[in-house]
């Protein structure tokens, strides 16, 4: 894992912001709470926001109730998106639907949403909780057009790239802008870093579709589940560009049949390996680091810009 990840000083207080924020005197919420914040993810997002404030100023508490603000925010969605997708597991423990229902778990979400705008308004800027309403309505209209992806049966990089940018690399950009902002960065200074923070969020998307294609260590199989769920990701919509027009169409029309049984979504994962849309991907998120280095070149040097390109190898270069 990557050194900065491991070792943020920043991050301890954050934390204990976002426990502080979501505590409450009832003992099942408290418990449920309790439980999920154990099982830290990689912290990715509010270390951005820690980067960027460091890079155009100090952090400030302001800019720890921003980023946990954003952390509880993203929380929420995962919380809400395993209720969608019917997760039973996350960091390889039960997800709250799976353990407490989806009654609950909607209810656990809506709480974090809660918590997350009222942590905003501890930094005093009406800017943030703006930003914090907008990020919102980014990521469920990412979501929205994901499932019109797949309903339209669109192949189409272009339209891939644009779903991820809204329901991913939208909160990446909002995490370095804000920690500019609250840093007191005006708009075109940070405009290098956010473009950064873009390309980054692209790349963490498609590192996440790569897993879907290799086998995952507790079933010993490919996942498959964006392709059970008629996902088409990037590996997939190369090798549908390049493969012979008869093969290709015989794939479409094995998604579009909506019979995904494993057989076939191991049809799909083969075709998109031959038809080299895993290297195909790898080769975007170098291109995409490449950018991504140039664009942050233009800021000053510090520790932090030095950061940030770690962060960017980490993310492709991850295993899980």
């Amino acid at each position: 894992m990557s050194r900065i990840l491991l070792d943020l000083p920043e991050l301890a207080e954050m934390n204990r912001i976002i426990a502080e924020c979501l505590s409450t005197p009832n003992r099942m919420m408290n418990d449920i709470v309790t439980r999920y914040l154990k099982v830290k993810g990689k912290q990715i997002r509010p270390v951005l926001v820690i980067l960027s404030a460091k890079m155009f100023g100090k952090v400030s508490d302001k800019v720890l109730y921003a980023g946990a603000a954003l952390e509880m925010l993203h929380n929420a969605t995962l919380i809400h998106d395993d209720i969608v997708d019917e997760t039973s597991l996350r960091r390889g423990e039960p997800t709250i639907n799976a353990s407490m229902g989806n009654h609950i778990a909607v209810l656990v979400g809506d709480f974090f949403v809660s918590n997350a705008l009222a942590a905003g308004i501890r930094t005093g800027n009406i800017d943030v909780v703006s930003a914090l309403s907008a990020l919102g309505c980014e990521l469920s209209l990412g979501e929205i057009d994901q499932i019109c992806n797949v309903r339209d049966h669109h192949y189409d990089e272009e339209s891939y790239i644009s779903m991820i940018r809204q329901k991913t690399a939208s909160l990446f950009m909002t995490c370095v802008r804000m920690g500019a902002q609250v840093a007191g960065a005006s708009a075109r200074e940070a405009e290098p870093v956010v473009r950064f923070a873009e390309l980054l969020g692209l790349c963490f998307q498609i590192k996440d579709d790569i897993f879907d294609y290799y086998p995952n260590p507790q079933i010993g199989k490919p996942t498959g589940n964006d392709l059970r769920e008629g996902k088409v990701t990037l590996p997939l919509i190369h090798a549908l560009a390049v493969a012979p027009a008869e093969e290709s169409l015989r794939m479409k029309a094995l998604i579009e049949s909506g019979d995904l049984n494993q057989d076939n979504i191991q049809t799909l994962i083969d075709f998109a390996k031959c038809y080299g849309g895993i290297d195909y991907s790898f080769e975007r998120m170098r291109s995409m680091q490449r950018e991504a280095y140039a664009v942050i070149d233009s800021c000053p040097d510090s520790e932090s810009k030095r950061d940030f390109k770690e962060i960017f190898e980490f993310i492709i270069s991850r295993d899980k």
